[in-house]
């Protein structure tokens, strides 16, 4: 027994002989028979220095973090010392989280299946109206760029030159919605520009193969036309949205393995729905179902969050008579209390929507880490931007799933004033929605279907690369559908229907799960409440 410690008198003897105080509360925490070695190497040379003259908790967690060689432990002493003033707790709570930081980060499971392709990160400057300007530029030559490779376009012409035809010729052109309108014969009259000029396409009511379509047609979205130049306007022969391709590969993992799609937990309101979460967990922790449903959870990689993990603070008037938790950090902390009852083997890959605290200008960035810290701090968690781009499941001889994240908040600018979505369900179809999006290649074509922050080199909310799954969520109404062999996946939601969608007629369908078997790309709905 001669190399443990049988009281704590000799542990702190121990201590004072290498001229080390010790706090009481981290007396209390060692046992008796600790072992001399493990203390002889925590405190050996290559983790202090003269500097270090007390050890207490905070600074046994720094020294028990393999991977931090180097403390400045004269600043730890500085810091520690004021917030024991109460003159500035924070900076010592940012000294600690930096310092234990890496091992924090080494507990993670092994992320190597999910690689970010595309999560926006922040330009902090200032904006002026030529960001705008630039915006649109960048929207024009993504969108144009997707059009030009339509064999259509062959005899590609700008409207300068198009207006200065003196005759009638085939033409092409691909432009900007400026305005839409009915002439008085009910035909659709559009007015289209590009980096040259702008000039009005007629669309005859008579053709209806291209005239119905052309009725969804919204402002500042990019198209292309066919048709014949005259005097000053187009008369339109076909119609072409950028669109996605038809043969795109229906791609299949070699194994088996599941993916969850959730959103809009809101946690936070007095409208959540704790008690089916709570089912939720159960089961994803193999704990209830019959055998398939368990095997079913037992293999689950990953779990997708679309937006809205709280229900926020000052979200719109009188939300605060709603809220069980009135602080957003409380809203944070108690959201990741359940997540962190999902196994940790599973990724979970979130990003934020508009009831989120941050902008509700998009993209989005990630969670801010002020805010939603608990959520950061979860050994499994991935987060992204809103929109994002993320590939899961690649295998040394199979690509993997390229995913799609949008949380949706300019749905509901679509769902009332595009035609065939509106007559056709509306918010009961986030399918058309969908549908909708990936045929203009944009997640918010038209300049106030949401609110933005322009970028003068990109338009984030382009759709460039054409994903296998498109998620989604804000309706509070699971879809699931297939469009030219994408899965399009509006996630359900954990919040009973609130005073506003009762006033707006909505309908929303929560507490239901929609999981994918990406080895058959089927999609299965699990039903947590009633």
């Amino acid at each position: 027994m001669e190399n443990n410690f049988n009281k704590q008198e000799e542990i702190v003897d121990f201590f004072l002989r290498k001229n080390i105080l010790v706090s009481p509360g981290f007396i209390d925490k060692i046992k008796e028979n600790t072992n001399k070695e493990e203390l002889i190497k925590l405190i050996s040379e290559d983790k202090i220095n003269d500097d270090f003259l007390f050890l207490n908790n905070d600074s046994y967690k720094i020294l028990n973090n393999k991977n931090n060689k180097e403390t400045n432990w004269v600043e730890f002493e500085r810091l520690k010392v004021l917030s024991e003033k109460q003159r500035n707790n924070s900076l010592y709570e940012k000294f600690l989280d930096i310092s234990t930081e890496n091992e924090k980060q080494k507990e993670k499971p092994d992320f190597s299946d999910v690689k970010i392709i595309f999560s926006y990160k922040e330009e902090s400057k200032k904006r002026d109206v030529q960001d705008f300007v630039s915006l649109f530029n960048a929207r024009y030559k993504s969108i144009e760029d997707i059009l030009k490779n339509r064999q259509e376009f062959q005899n590609l012409m700008s409207i300068s030159r198009i207006k200065n035809k003196k005759e009638k010729e085939n033409i092409s052109l691909i432009g900007t919605v400026m305005e839409k309108k009915y002439t008085k014969n009910n035909n659709l009259l559009i007015t289209l520009e590009d980096q040259t000029g702008s000039v009005n396409v007629l669309i005859n009511k008579n053709k209806s193969e291209i005239y119905n379509p052309a009725k969804d047609i919204v402002h500042d979205e990019v198209i292309g036309i066919v048709g014949v130049s005259g005097q000053n306007i187009v008369f339109t022969n076909n119609l072409i949205f950028p669109d996605i391709p038809l043969n795109k590969e229906l791609k299949k993992a070699p194994y088996e393995g599941y993916a969850i799609c959730l959103s809009d937990i809101h946690y936070g309101s007095n409208n959540f729905l704790e008690q089916d979460f709570n089912k939720f967990i159960e089961w994803i922790n193999q704990k209830t179902g019959n055998e398939k449903q368990r095997n079913i959870a037992k293999n689950v990689k990953y779990i997708f969050i679309i937006g809205d993990l709280v229900d926020g603070v000052g979200i719109y008037p009188g939300q605060e008579t709603e809220l069980v938790v009135k602080d957003i950090y409380e809203q944070y902390k108690g959201c990741a209390e359940f997540l962190k009852k999902i196994p940790e083997n599973i990724k979970i890959i979130i990003c934020p929507g508009n009831h989120d605290a941050m902008r509700i200008a998009e993209p989005q960035p990630v969670l801010y880490k002020d805010f939603a810290k608990p959520i950061w701090d979860l050994p499994n968690t991935i987060l992204v931007s809103n929109p994002s781009v993320v590939n899961i499941g690649a295998t040394n001889d199979f690509p993997g799933f390229d995913v799609l994240l949008y949380h949706g908040y300019s749905f509901d600018y679509y769902m009332a004033n595009v035609e065939s979505i509106r007559n056709n369900g509306g918010y009961d179809r986030a399918d058309l929605m969908m549908k909708f999006l990936l045929q203009k290649r944009h997640l918010a074509p038209t300049h106030t279907s949401t609110l933005y922050i322009p970028d003068v080199k990109i338009d984030p909310l382009v759709i460039n690369k054409v994903p296998d799954f498109f998620l989604t969520g804000h309706i509070h109404k699971t879809s699931v559908a297939n469009y030219k062999n994408v899965t399009m996946i509006c996630g359900s939601c954990w919040q009973s229907k609130t005073s506003f969608q009762e006033k707006v007629g909505h309908h929303p369908e929560p507490s239901r799960v929609p999981i994918i078997n990406l080895q058959t790309r089927d999609v299965k709905i699990l039903k947590f409440g009633n």
